[in-house]
């Protein structure tokens, strides 16, 4: 028996019904589809389907207005603030005109930034040498590091020595998404012209092919890609200069890394994705300043992954709690947010939590190649920052400082190119290779390069424990100057097994009290879309889903995804995917739950 998928009206729904069909009936299914069925048509962006040969937007107008600045700045986390404060104070200083503005997807400065991180504050000191005084919310010094390895039923305690990535002496434990509202109000003050609501959707090309600048989003489009009444063309905005700092797996940076072969000298980026809870928790478990972090239990040593849970000091008995799970791992029945649900029963753990209330969940992407995947950051008309090509200290599990260092040594370098008297441009867009060599010159440079190793050593035999060993011998006591560069394993998806070739995992059912079911995490995960909004699915080829991912790896999208859709596209085997992407739950989010979404829209903001 076939699902008759062709009948179902939301696109996305047909896909996610496709990977629940029974185990008994996939061969049958892949079959069929090859054969005999009309693969239902999912995707409806513009970018697979032109609208110019498209009757349904003939005569329509589709004009944009346009907008010139200086510099144009695309993500407002804390990569790309930084770079906007740092060229602000600088035209302050040297009393110049320099007109900035950012453009951020999220509705307000730091609604897509997960609460709870352990912040190295070397660049934040750096930008605001008077953060104290101007009230900056570091709140929470860490005052206890602990480490350990996981059993099933026991904890395992590991010294952390001084210098090992793990050390996180001086650090501060903050809800970031506080700190980005508060980087925003200073950017604001110093005359930064901040767009929040406005997602950058388009690069813009001059004719010699250097980067023009952005076009924001339409808006008032059907589900079905068709034009609404209420219809309007995205913004442009032209600069000099155009920083993307988008994040983790950025749609314009994947574009921009094919026009300039920018990827064409570093391995591929490898990734992660971290769930992440908030909780209220009993005051008597509540330990301000605490920092945990384990590896082990539940995943095996072929998984790389590790959990934190931090207790912060913000007038409530508040911890932040999470997973992380390299996407490269081989079992597809593995299901990311089922393990972190289950770490949360451990012995150690569970005690923190009883008593307590979830508030918050959420989950976003993480770029864990490291050094060895850092692409080119330059061209023609702009550059890259912060995450987006991804300068994430992976041992330390942080990336925030080194994210604001590349933001203001790019603003430095574009000033410096801004105001030369002898100003010399192949191209109409800037070419500011002086960012690339001064960020080379820095100390962000210089810590990547130091744990280059520790993340390819966990391929070994041994997987993790085989890192942890690498690291206590060949970090610890050489500081990352071996003389050799390990390289990772290939692309993410080449590490996935089939699923005749693993077993299928029996996960827990969630108690409702320590544990929960997928839905009503995203309920409190701050998403909101209207029913007849486009799918946020752009894919290639749409036979991809079934032809390949359901009948080789039992559609492990239904899995790994943290928000129960097929929307992670991270992991599609022959890169099928052309844009989208899940963005975190918002720091600040209502208790009240959210009117429940069609799972054709769900998506984690």
């Amino acid at each position: 028996m076939l699902v008759p998928l062709t009948k179902l009206s939301c696109p996305a729904y047909q896909c996610f019904h496709a990977l629940k069909i029974k185990k008994n009936y996939l061969p049958l299914c892949a079959t069929r589809w090859s054969s005999t069925s009309t693969v239902p048509r999912i995707t409806t962006h513009y970018t697979i389907y032109p609208r110019d040969k498209d009757k349904r937007w003939e005569g329509v107008n589709m004009e944009r207005f346009a907008e010139e600045a200086d510099v144009v700045i695309v993500g407002a986390g804390p990569a790309g603030l930084s770079a906007a404060v740092r060229l602000k104070q600088l035209a302050a200083a040297h009393e110049k005109d320099i007109r900035v503005c950012l453009v951020e997807k999220a509705a307000q400065i730091g609604a897509h930034t997960l609460s709870g991180a352990c912040l190295d504050p070397a660049a934040f000191k750096e930008l605001f040498p008077d953060w104290k005084e101007k009230g900056a919310p570091l709140n929470t010094p860490v005052t206890e590091d602990r480490f350990g390895i996981l059993t099933e039923k026991y904890r395992i305690p590991v010294p952390i020595l001084p210098g090992l990535p793990m050390n996180n002496h001086g650090n501060y434990i903050v809800r970031l998404g506080h700190v980005v509202s508060w980087m925003g109000e200073q950017a604001e003050a110093l005359g930064v012209e901040v767009y929040p609501g406005y997602a950058a959707a388009e690069v813009l090309f001059h004719d010699d092919g250097s980067v023009k600048g952005i076009a924001t989003n339409d808006v008032g489009i059907q589900k079905d890609g068709a034009p609404k009444a209420t219809f309007e063309r995205g913004l442009e905005l032209h600069a000099k200069v155009t920083i993307f700092a988008e994040g983790c797996h950025g749609h314009l940076a994947k574009q921009l890394y094919k026009k300039f072969d920018l990827r064409a000298n570093c391995e591929p980026q490898t990734y992660g994705i971290g769930l992440k809870e908030l909780w209220v928790i009993d005051e008597k478990n509540w330990k301000p300043g605490r920092v945990d972090h384990t590896v082990g239990w539940p995943l095996d040593r072929h998984t790389y992954g590790g959990s934190f849970l931090y207790h912060l000091n913000e007038g409530e008995p508040l911890v932040a709690l999470g997973l992380v799970v390299g996407l490269d791992y081989q079992n597809p029945y593995l299901s990311p947010f089922r393990e972190f649900q289950r770490w949360k029963h451990h012995p150690s753990i569970r005690p923190t939590l009883e008593g307590g209330k979830r508030i918050a969940y959420g989950a976003r992407a993480l770029n864990e190649g490291g050094f060895q995947s850092i692409p080119k950051l330059t061209f023609p008309g702009g550059l890259l920052i912060g995450c987006s090509p991804g300068f994430m200290n992976v041992p330390k599990i942080k990336g925030t400082h080194t994210a604001m260092k590349s933001g203001i040594l790019a603003a430095e370098s574009i000033f410096n190119q801004l105001t030369s008297e002898n100003l010399q441009s192949k191209t109409i867009g800037l070419h500011v290779t002086e960012y690339e060599d001064n960020l080379k010159n820095s100390w962000v440079w210089k810590e990547l390069y130091s744990v280059r190793n520790i993340r390819p050593s966990c391929h070994g035999v041994l997987g993790v424990y085989g890192g942890m060993i690498y690291t206590g011998i060949f970090y610890w006591i050489l500081r990352g100057m071996e003389p050799w560069t390990l390289k990772h394993k290939g692309s993410d998806f080449e590490r996935l097994k089939p699923a005749k070739d693993c077993t299928p995992i029996e996960y827990p059912k969630p108690d409702g009290q320590i544990s929960f079911d997928l839905l009503s995490s995203v309920a409190l995960s701050g998403t909101n879309h209207e029913h007849d909004q486009p799918a946020h699915l752009t894919l290639r080829d749409d036979s991809i889903p079934v032809k390949r991912n359901l009948s080789i790896y039992d559609g492990p999208e239904q899995r790994f995804c943290p928000a129960e859709i097929v929307n992670d596209f991270l992991r599609l085997p022959l890169g099928n995917i052309t844009t989208g992407f899940v963005k975190p739950s918002s720091d600040d989010i209502s208790q009240k739950k959210k009117k429940k979404s069609p799972l054709c829209t769900l998506r984690l903001r």
